[in-house]
């Protein structure tokens, strides 16, 4: 059974190069890899890029967004790319060879997103709170990193080779990052009006609850009932009279 790689998303977060972006347009378009999504603050012209040779198509219908979490919003499954290295990483890392099964399995059930860096920094730590886990590709150690373009094309080409001998074995629906987002809000303010964190908690403290929610791995129906539950935790804490809002 062929991995349904139309439900793969290649997802580039502040990638300034429009070289790369092409580079990494031509091996999606390789490996039958269509859906791409750009996430970036600033304009980059990449639209034309001659790195795409062939996937000039792919360029075209590429996506724009002003943020991760709006790129990911309906994804099941979000991987952050890493070459892990002077990181304090704070989610499971995978090896790509082993990530593949899990990751064919889950494009089974809905939109899968890989994620990948700037070409100076990679994916930065508030990036990785977005991340269900993280996977790397075995290099060097003398040499651990990889252009943007190479990099795609390795992770790419290692899921299109193990298509046919992917599992077929039924797992839960995952619940979409949008819902895990609505859940990790409405738990940070349950948390504040409880005073268990301050008002102003810094950005360090959000996405280590966005993390810490990400790690439950939830499936779609224990999702609906969570943040059913932080919602009526949080209406109870509003009430008057109430300890915490005084």
């Amino acid at each position: 059974m062929r991995a349904k790689l139309d439900n793969l998303r290649v997802v580039l977060v502040s990638v300034r190069n429009p070289l790369n972006i092409g580079a990494a347009a031509r091996a999606m378009g390789n490996f039958g890899v269509t859906r791409l999504c750009i996430v970036n603050s600033y304009e980059v012209p990449f639209r034309e890029a001659k790195s795409a040779v062939g996937a000039s198509p792919i360029l075209k219908q590429a996506e724009e967004f002003k943020s991760l979490a709006e790129a990911v919003a309906d994804c099941t499954l979000v991987i952050g790319t890493t070459a892990g290295q002077n990181r304090e990483l704070q989610h499971p890392l995978r090896v790509l060879a082993e990530a593949a099964p899990t990751i064919h399995r889950q494009l089974s059930f809905g939109p899968v997103a890989l994620l990948f860096g700037s070409e100076k920094r990679g994916l930065s730590n508030e990036d990785f709170s977005y991340c269900n886990w993280l996977m790397h590709i075995p290099t060097r150690e003398e040499h651990l990193s990889m252009n943007l373009g190479q990099a795609v094309a390795v992770c790419l080409y290692e899921l299109a080779r193990d298509a046919e001998a992917a599992a077929a074995s039924v797992e839960e629906l995952r619940a979409k990052a949008a819902d895990v987002d609505r859940i990790t809000t409405e738990l940070l303010e349950s948390l504040k009006i409880s005073g268990y964190l301050k008002p102003r908690a810094g950005a360090s403290t959000n996405e280590k609850i966005r993390r810490l929610v990400r790690r439950l791995n939830l499936s779609e129906n224990d999702a609906e009932t969570l943040l059913g539950m932080l919602r009526k935790v949080t209406w109870k804490l509003k009430q008057p009279g109430n300890d915490s809002n005084r």
